[in-house]
């Protein structure tokens, strides 16, 4: 008899344990994954998936208008939040179902309820089956965190956007990361007012200088208010259903939707692992090592519950090392040098390699290159928009090592440029390509 019921046991069907399991199962592993909500995870289920469908969405109010331009005699278009919602989860359901295919074809037993560890070798499901495995690999990933103060229970999370049962006129959206101003620009562009609180007076942290300043003066023209250097008092209930909000250094207002996007935390709350001796860092991550490997030898960690990079192809890139590398004679470890990144606010912003300010303080000798336009398509538009593009270099070598843009498509231009910048291609090379005109991408290889 085998000594263990399972070769591999996972916690957490997101991006990375999904990856992990079916590809284990390939390798010909008897491998059994739990899942307390949906199999698919935070992407696929309430994250990048649905959020890009809204964005989508959320694109057609400036398109509508800017069709006038082009000679479209569009007449004036109502936005029916409903349809929307309703057509996004829908899609979410269809995405839900083809992962728990995904699993089913491979082989992997599913098992939708919680799981907690309970041994080195050892899970316990909610209800109450216990389940041994030679190895166990928590993929549980993150939720988002809420601030601790009087009345936060009043607010949502990215979450819960997307069950809205009404779009709310006035919208607060706490943070100043990707997910607060992706969710910014969405709900802007729906017609809401939008408030942006943040604690300091920097967005996109980590983000280039000069793209998180041309992101914050479009969204300023667009008409999205920002309280900067704001820390929450309270938030109080009027009573029409509003919300009276208090803030440090500011006056109070009302809304009618308080989001919070401050950031998301590692689900290891109550999973069992310090118990069993799986350490844990400050913020709730398990701690692993370029294996995957925690402290405990037959317990691994993928994704976002690391808290290393918190982006879904890393996550699948963790979950395919792991597995090549414990089911498949194939070892090998992640490289998380230049990682491409975007944000899909209004306009999108991507980026990859080091910011202008890295660069700097890491190489000494820098170029910086700049292209500054305005987009063909928004100057028949007669939208005063202009998008931005820099390339920093090395300054003794020439390499490209970091790459930033806002504008239109922004995000789908820097998935091919992300090659040659993870490829070392100097800036030379890119002049010695030939523009392929007329596009915004042809700036990539005219920039001066």
């Amino acid at each position: 008899m085998a000594e263990y019921d399972y070769d591999l046991f996972v916690i957490g069907a997101g991006s990375g344990g999904t990856r992990a399991s079916r590809v284990a199962a390939a390798y010909g592993a008897k491998v059994a994954v739990a899942e307390e909500y949906r199999i698919g995870g935070t992407c696929v289920i309430r994250g990048c998936v649905p959020k890009k469908l809204l964005v989508y969405g959320a694109h057609f109010a400036e398109d509508l208008k800017d069709a006038r331009r082009f000679g479209w005699n569009v007449p004036e278009c109502d936005f029916d939040w409903a349809v929307l919602r309703d057509n996004v989860l829908a899609d979410v359901d269809r995405l839900n179902g083809l992962y728990t295919q995904t699993l089913h074809n491979n082989g992997v037993e599913t098992f939708i309820e919680r799981a907690t560890v309970t041994g080195p070798h050892e899970v316990t499901l909610a209800s109450g089956k216990t389940i041994s495995a030679k190895y166990i690999l928590i993929a549980s990933g993150a939720h988002p965190h809420v601030p601790d103060f009087p009345g936060s229970e009043l607010g949502i999370t990215s979450n819960e956007v997307f069950h809205l049962d009404t779009l709310p006129k006035r919208v607060l959206i706490a943070g100043g990361g990707y997910i607060a101003n992706e969710f910014a620009g969405i709900f802007n562009e729906f017609g809401s007012h939008v408030t942006m609180v943040n604690r300091t007076d920097v967005i996109l942290r980590g983000y280039d200088h000069s793209m998180r300043d041309r992101l914050l003066q479009i969204s300023l023209m667009k008409g999205i208010d920002f309280r900067f250097h704001a820390e929450f008092n309270s938030i109080e209930q009027n009573a029409d259903g509003s919300f009276k909000v208090s803030l440090t250094k500011h006056e109070p207002f009302d809304v009618d939707c308080v989001v919070f996007a401050t950031g998301r935390v590692p689900n290891t709350k109550g999973l069992g692992l310090e118990e069993v001796g799986v350490q844990i860092d400050s913020k709730g991550a398990v701690q692993v090592d370029a294996d995957n490997k925690s402290s405990v030898d037959s317990i691994y960690a993928v994704g976002d519950v690391t808290n290393r990079v918190q982006l879904t192809p890393v996550a699948i890139r963790e979950g395919q090392a792991f597995a090549d590398t414990i089911f498949g004679g194939k070892p090998h470890q992640v490289d998380y040098n230049c990682i491409p990144s975007a944000v899909f606010s209004h306009p999108p912003l991507a980026a990859v390699g080091m910011t202008e300010s890295e660069a700097r303080n890491k190489l000494g000798s820098v170029a910086v290159y700049t292209a500054d336009f305005r987009a063909m398509k928004n100057v028949l538009a007669d939208r005063n928009e202009r998008a931005l593009y820099k390339m920093v270099c090395d300054g003794m070598t020439g390499k490209v090592v970091g790459l930033h843009m806002i504008g239109p498509d922004a995000p789908e231009i820097m998935q091919a440029a992300a090659v040659a910048v993870k490829a070392g291609l100097t800036k030379d090379a890119f002049d010695q390509t030939v523009a392929l005109h007329p596009t915004m991408s042809e700036e990539l290889v005219l920039m001066k």
